[in-house]
This record gives structure tokens, C-alpha cells and sequence, in this order.
């Protein structure tokens, strides 16, 4: 293991460290580094799909795009669905292991940590850098005898740590100290800077108390990163808090996405919300609706309780008023199965209700099973070629008042040939199992300029917009945001630093 090695920690979710291993990923990058992230233990229900039919979380497929290498599963082991508020499909190496509940994961965990070296050991033999990842916080002292994500994981590979803090909530100063302090002596050496993130308004006020929590924790802090604009896919739903719930002022199309109780893969939509015709807002309430263009159920990590809530809290009656006074329904993975006449789970795979209504707006029915389909996809639809992934559970079949979205032509690089996906007799509203649809930017155009037209407004032309470039965009502004705020000399030494014990 002669690779640099750098972790990024946070002293809570959502701090921001996934964004700046990405920030770090793209600036070795530019270096012309061979680098790689690496999150040994993600829990999400935003996953993607490797072009051999892994599954792995979006935070590492997001920072691998940003260092310019194909996501590997290497770069996740382990990914952690969570099904109910107790339990969690477990993944590893890209295949599922079993669902279990925490306190069963908590003492099975030690058991995975072969697999997590042997993946870390791989990349770090064949790159020159790899950008670490921890989960949550390091502090959690109920959970940190079997850590294999933080502290642990940082032990086992022996790499330096940056500790990033989020400002924008409060406490920062507190929650540094906290976090240090609650770790061992050891554990608290290995901490070689602290990064504070989200920062507004002048930064020479903020110099004093970077001075005193330097004095308190013997850590440098090393950089303060402004809040920004910077739009790269977020991994956890916590994000969702950040979404729009109101329609975008100037903005032709109303696009109104049902904020599930267990929503999955949310960033499929992420390519709407850079078109510039697109207002996309997120509902969680039967009274935010209204009766928007089009209307977004998407993906479920749970899609019979995400049914039975829709019904409990008022959606289930509203989404079928908006459809009846005109909007277009799309509907992605679970949304695709919530959209039908029946869910069927005999075998209670998915939830304890084994037999329930869907919406009724597609003539299909759907039965969950064990079987588990993880594929990267490419399909036809009319005259357009879409690229996907999926990653769902259960079988859907068609009635004879639908038609299917599309015939997928191949599976992970094989030769294949099957439908997929529903439309409706009269064209209003579709499902698909195919993640990323709205990434295929000129089906996409073409889907938008048809509810432009229904709507009396002219197409739009020559507005395709590519989601990759898009991406890379941002990457290269967040590397620079980085580059800007943060001491790269001190930077640079630590990840220096970093091969002297690896020899």
C-alpha cells in the first residue's frame, strides 16, 4: 500500500465531506494522479449500478467521476440500505448479503473487514492516491469498539485526518472541540487539520476562535470554505431539506416530485433541474400538489409502505386529482410499481402487507420477490436510445390497456431483449424501472417539448443539455473553491506526510 492517502471525517452528516473528497479527487486529478475515493461503509438509498451489475453508493460514483475513472465497487464494499427504521439490506461487494437489523450488523461487522482491506489494498496497488471517506461522525462512542468506517478504518490503512465542520447549523466551535475530544489519544494524533464548511459572511471574524479551538485541540485548522452554489448530486436524503417547495418564478414547466417517506436514487431528477424551461419542487404535503406539468413518483427503497403512506397522509387522492385535471405522470422504480393496480408481496420480502391497491393509472400489476435485478441498461424507445441502470425488486406485468416505455436491447454489455415500463392508453402517464432516464438528454428535450406544446408554447430547440458536462463543470468549480480557501501547502504536506509509514 504505497498509494497517498488522505480521510476526510465530519463532525456530523452531512458536514460535507463527501464534497470535499470529491474537491480533492479532481485537483490530484488535474495533477495528472492516478486517484480513487474510498468509503468503506455508506448507508443510502441513492445507489448506482457498475457496468458489471454492482451496486455501490452515489457519493463514491460522484467523487470517481470527479478523479475521471469508472466507479468500482472496490471503492464502496459495503453499502447499507436502510427498509425500516431497525433494518438494513446489507451489501457487499456489490451483491446482497442478508437484511438484518442494527444490533445483528453491529456485531457481524468485524467479520467484513477482510473484504474491506483486500478492497482497499487493490486501489492503493494501483493509484497513486486514495481519497478517504468516514460516515456520520467519529464521536459515536456507543459505536466506535467495532468501527470499520472512521477512526477504525483510518487505523487499519494508517491515514491522516482532516476533520470537516459545518458552520451553517451552529455550534461549530463545539462540536470540533466535542468531537476531538471524546477520541483516544491516539485517534485524536491522527487528526492532522480541521476544514470548517459553509461559512457566510467576513472570515477575519471567524479568526479568533480558529485561533482558540487550535490552542484547545492542538489542530490546525486549515481551511474555511464559503457557502456556494457549487450543484453536484447529493447521496443522502437529508438533502432533500435544501429542495425547492415552491415553483421557480419564470420558469414554463412545473415539475413536482413526491418526497417519499423511503425515497431512493432522488438524483434521477437532477437532470431536470438544470434544463432552463424546468421549475422542479419537492411534496410532502396533499396541499402543496396543485396541478403541476408533470408529476414525478420516484424510485422507493420500500414501496408498499410508501403506498400506505401516500393514502394516510392525503397524497394518494390528490395525485390522482392532479392527473385527472391534467397533469403528466411519470413514475421511476417504486414509482413505476405505485402506479399500477396491485402490489403483490406473498412472502412479505418487502413489508408485512402482502396484498395492496396501487394508484390505477397503469394497467399493470406488480409481486415482489427475491430475486434482485442490478443491471446497467440500454433501451429503445421509438426512434431515441436511453442508457439506465436498475435496481429494483419484483416483476411487473402488463394489462391490456398498456403498452411497455421501452425494449431494453442489453444488460451489463450483453445482448438482451425485453420490455420495460408502461405507458397508458392515452399516452398521460409512464413508468420505468430505467434509473437515470432524464440523463438521456435528447429524449429528454423531446419528452419536455411535447408538454411544452400541450400547454400551447413553442419547443425549445438546440437546449440539450448534457448532464455530464454539466457535472464536470462543477467539479472543477468545487476543486477551485477548494484551492482557494483552504492552505494547500499544509494540505499538500499532510497527504505528503502520508506514504512515510507505508514505506
Amino acid at each position: 500500500m504505497s498509494a497517498q492517502s488522505i480521510m476526510f471525517q465530519g463532525t456530523a452528516s452531512d458536514a460535507g465531506k463527501s464534497w470535499l473528497a470529491a474537491a480533492v479527487c479532481r485537483i490530484l486529478s488535474n495533477q495528472g494522479k492516478k486517484v480513487v475515493p474510498f468509503k468503506s461503509q455508506n448507508m443510502a438509498l441513492n445507489s448506482f449500478i457498475t457496468d458489471v451489475g454492482d451496486e455501490m453508493g452515489r457519493a463514491q460514483v460522484y467523487q470517481a467521476e470527479a478523479a475521471r475513472v469508472k466507479p468500482d465497487v472496490r471503492m464502496n464494499p459495503i453499502l447499507l440500505k436502510p427498509s425500516t427504521d431497525k433494518d438494513s439490506q446489507v451489501i457487499v461487494m456489490g451483491k446482497v448479503l442478508a437484511d438484518m437489523d442494527a444490533a445483528s450488523y453491529y456485531k457481524f461487522k468485524p467479520q467484513l473487514i477482510p473484504q474491506i482491506m483486500e478492497a482497499y489494498e487493490g486501489l492503493a496497488g494501483e493509484n497513486d492516491a486514495v481519497i478517504l471517506e468516514g460516515a456520520g461522525s467519529p464521536a459515536e462512542i456507543n459505536l466506535n469498539d467495532n468501527d470499520i468506517v472512521n477512526m477504525g478504518m483510518a487505523r487499519m490503512v494508517d491515514a491522516p485526518v482532516i476533520l470537516v465542520a459545518d458552520i451553517d447549523k451552529g455550534g461549530v466551535f463545539a462540536s470540533i472541540y466535542g468531537t476531538i475530544k471524546l477520541m483516544s489519544p491516539e485517534d485524536q494524533r491522527r487528526i492532522k487539520g480541521i476544514i470548517i464548511n459553509k461559512f457566510r459572511g467576513d472570515k477575519s471574524l471567524l479568526e479568533p476562535g480558529n485561533k482558540m479551538i487550535e490552542k484547545l485541540t492542538g489542530v490546525p485548522v486549515i481551511g474555511v470554505l464559503p457557502m456556494s452554489d457549487i450543484d453536484i448530486d447529493e447521496e443522502d436524503s437529508v438533502s432533500l431539506t435544501r429542495k425547492s417547495r415552491q415553483k421557480e418564478a419564470g420558469k414554463a414547466l412545473d415539475v413536482a416530485v413526491i418526497d417519499l417517506d423511503k425515497i431512493s436514487n432522488f438524483t434521477d431528477v437532477h437532470s431536470l433541474e438544470i434544463q432552463p424551461d424546468v421549475s422542479v419542487r419537492y411534496v410532502v404535503k396533499a396541499d402543496e400538489l396543485g396541478t403541476p406539468d408533470l408529476l414525478i413518483l420516484p424510485g422507493s427503497k420500500n414501496t408498499n409502505e410508501d403506498l400506505a403512506a401516500l393514502k394516510k397522509n392525503g397524497l394518494y387522492e390528490e395525485i390522482l386529482r392532479a392527473h385527472q385535471d391534467g397533469s403528466k405522470v411519470v413514475g421511476i422504480c417504486g414509482g413505476y410499481q405505485i402506479l399500477g393496480r396491485k402490489l403483490y408481496d406473498p412472502e412479505a420480502i418487502e413489508s408485512p402487507i402482502k396484498e395492496q391497491a396501487g394508484l390505477g393509472l397503469l394497467d399493470t400489476e406488480t409481486t415482489f420477490n427475491e430475486q434482485k435485478t442490478t443491471t446497467q441498461a440500454v433501451a429503445k424507445r421509438k426512434n431515441y436510445t436511453l442508457k439506465g441502470y436498475e435496481i429494483h425488486m419484483g416483476t411487473t406485468k402488463l394489462g391490456l390497456n398498456a403498452t411497455p416505455f421501452s425494449v431494453i436491447c442489453t444488460t451489463n454489455g450483453q445482448t438482451e431483449s425485453r420490455e420495460d415500463g408502461a405507458v397508458s392508453s392515452d399516452g398521460t402517464v409512464m413508468g420505468t424501472y430505467l434509473h437515470g432516464i432524464f440523463d438521456n438528454p435528447y429524449w429528454t428535450r423531446h419528452f419536455l417539448n411535447k408538454i411544452r406544446t400541450s400547454k400551447g408554447l413553442a419547443p425549445l430547440v438546440n437546449t440539450n443539455v448534457s448532464i455530464s458536462d454539466y457535472k464536470d463543470q462543477q467539479y472543477e468549480k468545487l476543486a477551485r473553491l477548494f484551492e482557494q480557501n483552504v492552505d494547500m501547502e499544509k494540505f499538500e504536506q499532510i497527504l505528503h506526510d502520508s506514504t512515510k509509514s507505508k514505506g
